[in-house]
């Protein structure tokens, strides 16, 4: 094996996260700088393909707070912390300790992403979880500072509505889906899991409706969880 290909295999990880990352920040410039047209197939394309892009941040760095981006700690958490930033302004520091929390005591009281309640009371739970008054300034800080620059309406459109489908997206296939109901008794992680397909399981959530999997093996990170579905 080359040198080349040895360095992607041990690293694919990390490329995987700086193309997911390069991608966000081109097709939000691209977005940004669009002269809008409503009526075109285009734009609702882009705001699919930004929200896509927001849940792969998310993803990212989930898969950092498991360390399988990089083997270098250092270099894992950065990565993760730059997708948690991108992301509205989480934060990683916090995020951390709560999803191990919820892999600790996964569907009950103690498990911050579980709550026993309808659809919707769930997702306002969820929302309530993970959104922070620090991050309402800076989400209205930056917004403010985007409009000085760039089309208000390219703003809510590329920037705004995208992350809040991506919470959305990441609360139903990442969350309700998998750990709704009851659960078999030797299903110790207590999640459900998408029938097999790839190309469905990719497009709604990167591969994380494959739940039971995850739960199963944590540090497998999101690119591989096709690999175990048996």
């Amino acid at each position: 094996m080359s040198k080349i290909k040895q360095f992607f295999k041990i690293q694919k990880g990390l490329i995987i996260a700086i193309t997911i990352i390069s991608l966000w920040i081109n097709f939000m410039i691209i977005s940004l700088n669009l002269s809008l047209n409503i009526s075109s197939p285009i734009t609702y394309l882009l705001v699919i393909l930004m929200t896509h892009l927001y849940t792969g941040l998310f993803i990212t760095a989930h898969d950092a707070m498991h360390h399988s981006l990089c083997e270098n700690r250092f270099i894992n958490d950065f990565m993760g912390k730059i997708c948690t930033t991108l992301f509205a302004f989480n934060s990683y520091k916090l995020l951390k300790p709560s999803h191990f929390k919820h892999h600790r005591y996964v569907v009950t009281i103690d498990d911050p992403d579980y709550y026993e309640g309808n659809f919707f009371s769930w997702y306002y739970k969820f929302l309530k979880q993970y959104v922070s008054l620090k991050q309402i300034i800076l989400e209205s800080i930056c917004f403010n500072l985007l409009i000085l620059i760039f089309s208000t309406q390219n703003v809510i459109l590329f920037w705004v509505i995208p992350s809040l489908l991506s919470t959305f997206q990441l609360f139903y296939f990442g969350t309700y889906m998998p750990h709704r109901g009851t659960h078999e008794k030797d299903n110790i992680h207590k999640s459900n899991t998408l029938n097999k397909n790839h190309f469905r399981a990719f497009v709604s959530c990167y591969f994380f409706g494959y739940h039971y999997e995850h739960h199963d093996s944590p540090k497998t990170p999101w690119w591989g969880l096709y690999l175990l579905k048996k």
